[in-house]
């Protein structure tokens, strides 16, 4: 008997290898994992005396999303670092307040991401990597999402783009060995929900030892290897200075890129660099909220598009808070919008391409295509559906066109993950939402405090 039978759903987009579109479609699922999938009238004689029946009319239902890059760490950061520049937005706003964070309020930092997360229909996250780690799974166990977590290294306490806050100052070896711990710890934790990957987080302030020491244990231990990449000219012009090379090319000299290698951002990426991308299988995440905050350019200059063409895997980030909106199905209509304005060709980014970045695209970035990112017996349930009786969704041609240019995550209505239901009809069923609302307001106070930031984010209106 299966646990779950989601019936009747107005439209089911798999994603699955022939990106089948299913129209009266049905999901059956036993413990975490989906055992059919096909039509309402052809699964109902086997599964409609499951433990659960859902009925999906009026439901536009696909994989559960991916973020592929979000720092749950600033999650309480929403406007402390509005219209400033990209050095000062990390190095006098971003870091410094990171590095006066409690282990407490990572925790409650985490759990106000993940809420958001959720509600927008994201069943899966790569953390970008932050000093408490151990707290992000914490929350991912509690939740019952799941997740890609890294500790942040960095061993170049000072480069051209700025310096780093104490917190963060380590040597390479404490670095390396702070890193592998946590994957050691956390990687498998959860149920497996959660996978430790490691992370050198701004090329120009890692050694050249650290970048290769953690590549070497990403392919020792089977797992991955993130880090920020050409995400503004200041970056790729710091790396110039400081190592004589751009930052693709100074990890292609080092032997640092791989298939298990994830490049975040990648807006300024040269010619060649595109080649060694390309050569080596690496994989891209496009922030695009992230860039129009920011003003970093990689719209502009990026090459997400190109990147795609020639299949590599890339996928899609909300970034942060501080840029505003945690919202996948926000970004998907951003990532699709900008290129098309910026290269002025309403066929680049077609729907059905940005779709697979949040799924399959996104499963492959984290490494997990095998098991989430399309809706296919055998894979894991992770499982979104879009309550269509919204105007947003009205009127309904195309659902894959709906859903990139005119759905938000407002619309979600049911979330299933690793086959339990984490939200039906709106309601959260493994967070309690008020309390994370008090937890917060009761934080803000010692954080505005801390960071001494009060004066600089007033409204320029007065206020009476």
């Amino acid at each position: 008997m299966a646990d779950i039978f989601l019936r009747d759903a107005d439209w089911i987009i798999t994603v699955d290898p022939q990106r089948r579109i299913l129209t009266d479609g049905a999901i059956a699922i036993e413990g975490d994992r989906i055992v059919a999938i096909g039509k309402t009238k052809d699964l109902e004689p086997q599964y409609s005396s499951a433990r659960r029946v859902i009925s999906a009319r009026g439901r536009v239902v696909l994989p559960g999303l991916i973020d592929c890059h979000i720092h749950t760490a600033f999650q309480l950061a929403r406007g402390l670092a509005d219209e400033v520049s990209a050095q000062k937005f990390l190095f006098e706003r971003m870091y410094p307040y990171e590095g006066l964070l409690t282990e407490e309020e990572n925790y409650w930092s985490g759990k106000l991401c993940v809420l958001e997360l959720l509600r927008n229909g994201v069943t899966t996250f790569i953390d970008s990597g932050n000093y408490f780690p151990d707290q992000t799974a914490r929350v991912v166990g509690e939740t019952g999402v799941r997740c890609v977590v890294a500790k942040s290294a960095m061993d170049i306490a000072k480069s051209p783009f700025g310096a780093l806050p104490e917190r963060f100052l380590e040597t390479t070896e404490q670095a390396l060995e702070r890193a592998e711990e946590v994957v050691q710890k956390l990687n498998g934790c959860h149920g497996g929900r959660v996978r430790a990957w490691f992370q050198f987080r701004g090329i120009p302030n890692s050694s050249d030892q650290l970048v290769t020491r953690l590549k070497e244990l990403a392919d020792r231990y089977h797992t991955g290897v993130q880090t920020h990449a050409c995400f503004a000219k200041e970056t790729v012009e710091a790396c110039k200075t400081s190592f004589g090379v751009t930052e693709i090319e100074r990890l292609e000299r080092l032997g640092a890129l791989g298939p298990n290698v994830l490049l975040v951002h990648s807006g300024w990426v040269s010619p060649h660099e595109v080649e060694f991308v390309r050569a080596h299988n690496c994989k891209i995440v496009a922030a695009p909220s992230s860039s129009l905050h920011n003003a970093y350019g990689d719209l502009l200059m990026g090459k997400i598009p190109e990147f795609l063409e020639m299949g590599l895997a890339v996928g899609l980030g909300s970034d942060h808070a501080s840029s505003g909106i945690v919202d996948l199905v926000q970004e998907m209509f951003l990532v699709a919008g900008a290129y098309k304005e910026v290269r002025l060709n309403t066929s680049v980014m077609p729907p059905e391409r940005v779709v697979e970045m949040a799924t399959i695209n996104g499963a492959r970035c984290a490494l997990w295509e095998n098991e989430i990112g399309s809706l296919e017996a055998g894979k894991k349930a992770d499982v979104t559906l879009f309550n269509t009786r919204m105007p947003q969704w009205q009127p309904l041609y195309n659902p894959v066109s709906n859903l990139v240019y005119s759905a938000t995550g407002a619309s979600v209505d049911t979330v299933i993950c690793d086959g339990k239901i984490l939200m039906e009809g709106r309601q959260l069923q493994t967070m309690d939402e008020e309390e994370i609302y008090r937890q917060v307001a009761r934080l803000i106070p010692g954080i505005l405090q801390k960071t001494k930031l009060e004066e600089k984010i007033k409204p320029k209106w007065p206020i009476f």
